[in-house]
């Protein structure tokens, strides 16, 4: 759960290099509270439950993400891939691949430290 709240702490840091297992474990337990919570939401009636939960986490999710893609050398702009269809799975890719294990021009290898 600390890989949760740790990037929800680093709410809008842009800078800097995630790991894969801080990304990923952060998107699996987003995943599951969504989940959760629109299973609530459709329960109590209130659908849009899970629509402000996704609200909220939007911008660590992209910041995650952002710094995700620093950590194998990419800019962050390469999120924008997201935005297109069917070539926005090569995001996917760059998010899956193993980081630089030296420093690189977003900062020092966070799987070192």
């Amino acid at each position: 759960m600390h890989w949760y709240t740790d990037v929800l702490k680093k709410y809008a840091l842009f800078t800097g290099r995630a790991r894969r297992q801080e990304f990923w474990m952060f998107t699996l337990f987003n995943l599951g509270i969504a989940i959760a919570l629109g299973i609530i939401g459709g329960l109590i009636g209130f659908s849009l439950l899970s629509t402000l939960y996704s609200l909220a986490v939007l911008v660590p999710s992209v910041a995650v993400g952002v710094r995700r893609l620093h950590d194998t050398g990419r800019s962050g702009w390469f999120m924008l891939l997201a935005l297109i269809p069917v070539i926005g799975l090569v995001l996917i890719y760059f998010l899956a691949i193993e980081g630089e294990k030296s420093e690189n021009a977003f900062g020092p290898d966070p799987k070192a430290a």
